[in-house]
């Protein structure tokens, strides 16, 4: 009986994991890759990700060799149209980070 528990919740856990990955996801995936708690992955993972914000605004730009490059970009104010009434609408000029894959998460991926 105890079998069929199990099988059943391990089918489970399987479906909810064909999703995209959380932030959670990813703290579980390091601590269990580094055998660090899971409260140190996730300082390491806040204070990585803060540090990539900071890089960003500071310079606009932060380059991880072979994994990728985030840069900032500004999009230009353009109109648009209310989908409901089809009125004409202006979108404001804003920014966005955009990232570009490095070379060896190309190979990775393919």
């Amino acid at each position: 009986m105890r079998r069929a528990s199990r099988r059943r919740r391990s089918r489970r856990y399987q479906k909810r994991r064909r999703g995209p990955m959380t932030k959670a996801d990813l703290v579980v995936k390091i601590a269990e890759k580094t055998k660090m708690t899971k409260a140190d992955a996730e300082r390491a993972l806040n204070a990585f990700l803060e540090s990539v914000e900071a890089t960003l605004v500071a310079d606009g730009k932060l380059t991880l060799t072979g994994f990728g490059t985030f840069a900032v970009d500004e999009r230009k104010a353009r109109t648009g149209r209310n989908p409901r009434t089809g009125a004409e609408i202006t979108i404001p000029a804003s920014k966005v980070v955009k990232f570009r894959p490095g070379k060896l998460l190309k190979e990775v991926i393919k």
